[in-house]
């Protein structure tokens, strides 16, 4: 199931050049007759003695006398009317056309905005790769030149052969509704004849699936419209498996809620309308569903989840040429108690990694007899270990295994029977993924990345363990210029809590603070490891500090640590992100009066609910793509699927703690509130954008200091993947140079 802020795994995606950190929105294209500008260059102290500009004057903002009776409670809801689609609703799309008039005049005038702008561009300017996936004797991999809005899709016949383009997006038009397309994932088929490949519009979670001749690069006329959240299981070369939901009502598209997933199958050559449903659960509507298939094209294995909570049934379906009329599913883990990620088959043999009975996971072989018909057996291959087990893979005749440890990554090589052969180890904090392949094949790739290093590319010898570099970036700064340390503060409850930091090397040498930047995420038990981003370097450049913590009801150290930031506990999150801006300041890293907060998605909901908790701490504040209206949030698209993180508002027990750190609900008049930059796009269909819409309308009607509060909005754009390297850019340095004002980080 999506998680709220990350691409959703499977198959190998295109070349992404932000990590998790980086702010994604770009300017905006809307365009209106109402032009709202800011107050004039009128200036005034902050209470840390910089001088800024003055607030803009905000427009209009219709208010609705609506109020509605909840569990003894009368509760407003005056902004309710701007839940309504920018495309379908002409009075939202104005309201945000001026608010975007007033954001973008208001940034354009920022000092260090321009030099911020080429600091990021010429970051970007470095040729990067994506990780190479075997087919056959082909080798298929992304290759950005380093400015290109999107990666190109290359082929090479051999590994030593010469690279070709197979796929270039930034050749793609518009389609006929004049959406932005963009190449999203990609799969080969097993013998590296046809490519199988999902192109996302505007940036949305929906897909369309497409398939490329190799041989040729011809583009066919299979189109599968309506796949969401899915992976690609090529049956041979005759046809894959991939999961789509229904047609969305008219208009509906980016905003109704989802029913009704099912597996199908697509033979090459045929309509859509010619699909087999091959998967579905009539009986649980609500259900998302998965499908895999092995290496060795025997089985396909689906995965079947009802939330984000790491709970899945498991089902198999046997795989033969003689059998493809035939999809009855056997069923491994029927019940929704655990789960299972898989991991590879070979023969009547598949390996999982699960958390039955094991928090922190561990791997296990279930042995099918005669195809499952006369039932299986479950056996332990690698027991559970202190560190979590995140994933795992087949490559030759090796498991290679990734673990999380202290918010890190790190891989170990054992033979099929779980005996240790070896560790691959890096010598640095940084986060070592991939390890793609297939039982046989003599190698895998891995990527190494930190974050004052962006991916260099390794292969490594699955018989030697010997690794030798693929793909290293030139870079225009020198890593060791940088100084990465991991540290530990308490939170309030006593609780240890990590935290990355990320600065010069001479300026940690000196002890001197600086303006800071903390970033965090705390759900969906999504682990938030090392990675670079390109704009997060212009800040590092320009002096500033970067900070990652590593807070609760994330998925750095199982499932305790998640379990203790979700639901009930969901103020620990927002302890341990308030206790770590205390830590900084405290310990002289952060300037005080200089600490600005991020985050997107479920992050930006944390930035938003920490400020009402605690605006006197932070100078400035960055909520991205966020979960603002926590009493609403299961009405929209995907909603309903994060009840298990948020609790449901239809019991009163969870609404009630909803209630108490709902961002748009629990805005204080008369505080001093930081400067805030609230970001989101108009074609988000994961958190809808009338959650930053409804939060930005509330702000700027409360009294809460002079402070700007302002709405970026993007066209053409979702919750984050697909983002064209221009348009990174571009918000890359809107949102530094706001956030470098009110710290007061000078750009030069």
């Amino acid at each position: 199931m999506l998680a709220l802020l990350l691409p959703a795994p499977g198959v190998m995606a295109r070349d992404e050049a932000e990590a998790l950190v980086a702010p994604v929105r770009g300017p905006s294209t809307y365009s209106g007759s109402d032009s709202v500008q800011p107050s004039a260059t009128e200036r005034s102290p902050d209470r840390a003695g910089i001088t800024v500009f003055s607030a803009p004057h905000y427009p209009p903002t219709r208010r609705d006398s609506l109020i509605e009776r909840q569990f003894g409670e009368d509760l407003a809801d005056p902004y309710r009317w701007l839940e309504a689609d920018v495309r379908s609703s002409p009075e939202v799309a104005s309201w945000v056309s001026q608010q975007n008039a007033a954001s973008s005049a208001y940034l354009a005038q920022l000092p260090g905005r321009d030099a911020l702008l080429g600091k990021i561009r010429s970051l970007f300017a470095y040729e990067r790769f994506s990780l190479p996936r075997k087919a056959g004797g082909r080798y298929f991999y992304t290759r950005n030149s380093g400015l290109q809005n999107q990666a190109v899709l290359q082929v090479r016949e051999g590994l030593t052969g010469e690279g070709r383009v197979l796929v270039d997006p930034n050749r793609w038009e518009a389609d006929a509704e004049g959406g932005l397309r963009t190449l999203d994932a990609w799969v080969p088929s097993p013998g590296g004849h046809l490519l199988a490949l999902t192109q996302q519009r505007d940036g949305s979670d929906w897909r369309t699936i497409r398939v490329v001749d190799v041989a040729s690069g011809k583009m066919l006329e299979d189109r599968l419209e309506w796949a969401n959240d899915t992976a690609i299981g090529w049956v041979g070369d005759a046809g894959f498996l991939y999961a789509r939901y229904p047609e969305p009502p008219a208009g509906e598209a980016y905003r109704a809620q989802l029913f009704d997933k099912a597996i199908w199958f697509h033979r090459i050559g045929t309509p859509q309308s010619a699909d087999i449903r091959v998967f579905a659960t009539p009986e649980h509507r609500d259900w998302n569903h998965r499908v895999t298939v092995s290496s060795d094209g025997r089985w396909a294995v689906i995965l079947s989840s009802a939330s984000t909570l790491p709970r899945r049934t498991v089902q198999v379906i046997p795989l033969s040429r003689d059998r493809l009329r035939d999809w009855t599913p056997v069923a491994i883990a029927p019940a929704m108690t655990d789960d299972w990620k898989f991991v590879e088959g070979v023969g009547d043999r598949l390996w999982f990694i699960t958390n039955a009975g094991a928090p922190h996971y561990r791997l296990v072989r279930i042995d099918l007899a005669s195809g499952g018909k006369r039932g299986f057996t479950i056996s332990d291959v690698i027991g559970e270990k202190a560190d979590t087990l995140d994933a795992g893979r087949i490559v030759g005749n090796r498991l290679i295994l990734s673990y999380l440890q202290h918010g890190s990554s790190y891989a170990v090589v054992t033979d099929l029977k779980g005996n240790p052969k070896r560790a691959i180890t890096v010598g640095e904090i940084g986060s070592a993924s991939g390890f793609g392949g297939r039982p046989g094949d003599p190698e895998t790739f891995y990527q190494f990345s930190s974050f004052n290093q962006p991916p260099a590319i390794f292969r490594l010898d699955a018989r030697t363990g010997a690794a030798t570099p693929f793909a290293v970036p030139q870079l225009p700064f020198n890593p060791d210029d940088y100084v990465v340390e991991q540290r530990s503060f308490p939170s309030k409850d006593g609780t240890k809590v990590p935290m990355y930091v990320v600065r010069k090397r001479s300026l940690a040498a000196a002890g001197r603070a600086a303006p800071t930047l903390l970033y965090g995420y705390g759900g969906f038990d999504v682990a938030l490891t090392p990675g670079y981003s390109a704009v997060r370097m212009a800040w590092l450049e320009a002096g500033g500090v970067f900070a990652l913590a590593n807070i609760r009801g994330g998925g750095e150290f199982g499932r305790a640590w998640y379990d203790a930031g979700r639901l009930a506990n969901k103020q620990n999150s927002f302890d341990d992100f308030i206790a770590a801006g205390e830590y900084l300041i405290k310990e002289g890293i952060a300037v005080k009066g200089g600490l600005a907060i991020q985050g997107g998605s479920n992050g930006g909901m944390l930035v938003a609910a920490v400020i009402n908790q605690r605006p006197d701490l932070f100078a400035a504040a960055n909520p991205d793509v966020g979960v603002m209206d926590m009493l609403r949030f299961d009405r929209f698209t995907s909603g309903r699927f994060w009840v298990d993180d948020y609790g449901s508002p239809s019991r009163e027990a969870d609404w009630r703690v909803l209630r108490a750190y709902s961002p748009y609900h629990n805005i204080r008049p008369r505080a001093d509130y930081p400067a805030i930059l609230v970001t989101t796009a108009d074609t988000d269909d994961r958190v809808v954008p009338a959650h930053s819409f409804k939060y930005v309308a509330a702000l700027q009607a409360a009294d809460l200091g002079s402070r700007p509060h302002l709405l970026r909005v993007e066209a053409q754009a979702g919750h984050g993947p697909g983002k064209p390297v221009d348009k990174v850019i571009a918000s890359g340095a809107d949102v530094l140079a706001f956030l470098a004002k009110w710290t007061g980080l000078a750009i030069e």
